[in-house]
């Protein structure tokens, strides 16, 4: 009897159970179409799109979802495109995230540079739920050879009885080099990938969020982003978490938020490279006084995938593009193959549990106003290595030895102080610093206030807009 009892809860029902707040009528119609999606006889590719602006309650809608899926007899499988998102997703959800790389590829033996340096793995995993956060962020890319998305449908679709739960907010900046998200499009799904999808989405703020100047200020910018001609338009009065600030006031601004939220809660966003390279160069000499160009207990961040570092982690299997690491000892320098090169002990920041290692990293890339080396570059210290290699005449062993070249392996990396928009994407921050950038009129358009919005909510408890036009603030 009891077991009857247990088959008739509708999936809804249990997911209610572990939801802390009374729903809103958007809730409401999410948890009514998870009957479906989690009914035993769900259709091959079934996947569903739950699209949510800031503040409207996707995270613990989602906490919930995952608290239930066991007393269905569904295992959650969760995943983000990027190690801090995967950290953002764990807390709330109380489970391990882990990136959709991770779980996903397997690396080829005898590759360089991560360059089509992995495969789509088999899929153990049956009856899952395969939960992505920040699915805004996935490109199918199919020019550069590689689709995250094509590759993350075609692994969990290998068992049928899988399903797929693609989360994120269509508000936010897309991939680069795209205009919209497909990974969020449902019409995208059906047509590229024959996939069975339904969708809901989120607008209603919750009760929770109502006071948070972050969130008004963030939601009255997502209702532009539609309209041919956007404005934007801040409020600051009445709210204790929301700020106008000048570059004057800036150092005093870190200072305080450095000292409140610690030094990786803490984050200025750009809109440029470049913008970021100065920016911590004025940190790291007015702020934090250090003159040597590496000094113990800094902050880097990876902006190149390696494939050459932590292989036998359980959580990481490599170091992705947008990885914080802190210099933990400095051991070498030096010059070679026309690049500068350093020797350094490091810390995971988003992975706690995760041993120091120790990693040669390039330093030209910390002062490059590109995202990472160039092609040019890459390909002369390629050709340069080689030859250093030509003694072994057999291409198989040269090939394996370059595989396993130290240079060529070497982390990419920048300074973690600042950080452009696409960069921050995934992550979120105690204290966020968003510096307007060089801005004429006919530059607010669409793709902007998208950069802003995307910008702002990256904050969680304090929001400060740094040298924004007056006109912008309402009085």
């Amino acid at each position: 009897m009891h077991k009857d009892n247990q088959a008739s809860v509708k999936p809804s029902q249990r997911i209610r159970k572990y939801f802390p707040h009374s729903p809103t009528t958007d809730q409401e119609y999410f948890f009514n179409a998870m009957d479906a999606f989690l009914d035993k006889k769900v259709p091959s590719g079934a996947t569903f799109i739950l699209k949510g602006y800031a503040g409207t309650g996707k995270t613990t809608v989602l906490a919930a979802l995952v608290k239930a899926l066991p007393s269905l007899g569904l295992r959650a499988v969760m995943l983000a495109p990027t190690g801090r998102a995967a950290k953002v997703m764990s807390a709330y959800a109380d489970k391990t995230g882990f990136t959709i790389h991770k779980i996903i590829y397997r690396a080829k033996q005898g590759f360089v540079d991560g360059a089509d340096g992995f495969v789509v793995q088999k899929n153990y995993y049956q009856k899952s739920v395969f939960i992505i956060d920040e699915a805004s962020m996935l490109s199918d890319d199919r020019m550069g050879g590689k689709s995250l998305l094509a590759d993350l449908i075609g692994f969990v679709f290998q068992n049928p009885e899988n399903r797929l739960l693609l989360i994120g907010d269509i508000a936010q900046l897309p991939p680069v080099g795209s205009e919209d998200s497909p990974g969020l499009d449902k019409n995208y799904l059906i047509r590229n990938f024959k996939l069975d999808v339904n969708e809901a989405l989120l607008t209603i703020v919750t009760r929770q969020e109502q006071d948070s100047g972050i969130l008004a200020n963030a939601t009255s910018l997502r209702n532009e982003v539609q309209k041919p001609k956007p404005s934007i338009s801040f409020y600051t009065k009445g709210f204790k978490d929301f700020y106008r600030m000048t570059g004057e006031r800036l150092e005093d601004g870190l200072r305080y938020a450095y000292d409140k939220f610690g030094l990786d809660n803490t984050m200025i966003i750009t809109r440029s490279n470049k913008a970021a390279v100065q920016y911590n160069k004025y940190i790291r000499n007015a702020i934090f006084y250090y003159e040597d160009e590496l000094s113990a207990g800094e902050r880097l961040m990876i902006v190149k995938n390696n494939y050459s570092y932590m292989e036998s982690s359980e959580k990481v299997s490599f170091l992705a593009n947008g990885d914080f690491v802190e210099i933990l000892k400095i051991r070498s320098f030096e010059e070679i193959y026309g690049l500068r090169f350093a020797t350094l002990e490091l810390r995971l920041i988003d992975y706690p549990d995760e041993v120091p290692f120790e990693a040669r990293v390039i330093l030209d890339t910390l002062h490059s106003n590109k995202p990472a080396l160039g092609i040019v570059e890459w390909k002369e210290l390629y050709k340069l290595v080689e030859e250093d290699y030509r003694d072994l005449e057999q291409k198989s062993k040269i090939r394996e030895a370059m595989s396993k070249d130290p240079y060529l392996n070497a982390l990419q990396v920048k300074y973690a102080y600042t950080l452009t928009c696409h960069k921050s994407q995934g992550g979120q921050w105690d204290a966020v610093f968003v510096d307007q950038g060089y801005l004429n009129e006919e530059q607010i358009d669409k793709n902007y206030v998208r950069w802003l919005y995307t910008a702002m909510t990256r904050a969680r408890k304090e929001l400060f807009m740094v040298n924004f036009h007056s006109n912008f603030f309402l009085k």
